[in-house]
């Protein structure tokens, strides 16, 4: 039986280790993410979706990543804090986490087996990568750091809907 994203185990911001079966019956927005990139912005509006739809079932996980041009420098407390006073985040951060390479969390390295990228390919290309997970923790979609949070409602909405 192939692995489900329910079997693997995750570090919340502070330290605390929890699986993912955590979130069982949600619909996941899986998120690497960064403080000091372009992308940055996305946080309020990945915050916007977590505020209108986690009543229905919705959950964002953000994973700081540090692996794209040096865009997450700080430790796990100071990244908590920036997203909190500067975009008002709400919705789970986890630990700082590498994406790619040998030392790729298994989470990521589950999520880009199960939804390749562009022409194949699964490696992540930038900060802000976002993977769409259904409420039975199969993966429905990967979408690139340049898709706004906002442009990502109608997939949600169906997922939430199934």
């Amino acid at each position: 039986m192939s692995q489900s994203i329910h079997d693997f185990k995750i570090t919340r911001i502070d330290g605390c280790a929890v699986p993912i079966s955590e979130f069982d019956q949600k619909v996941l927005l899986i998120v690497n993410t960064a403080s000091k990139c372009g992308f940055t912005p996305q946080y309020k509006g990945l915050e916007a979706l977590y505020q209108e739809y986690a009543d229905q079932g919705l959950v964002i996980l953000g994973f700081p990543c540090d692996q794209f041009g040096h865009q997450e420098p700080g430790n796990d407390d100071e990244i908590a804090e920036f997203c909190e006073l500067n975009f008002g985040v709400t919705f789970p951060l986890f630990g700082k986490i590498n994406v790619n390479g040998d030392q790729a969390d298994p989470l990521f390295a589950h999520l880009k087996a199960e939804a390749p990228g562009l022409l194949g390919s699964e490696s992540i290309k930038w900060n802000f990568t976002k993977f769409l997970v259904g409420r039975d923790g199969a993966v429905l979609a990967r979408y690139a750091p340049k898709t706004s949070p906002n442009a990502l409602r109608k997939e949600i909405e169906a997922a939430l809907a199934s």
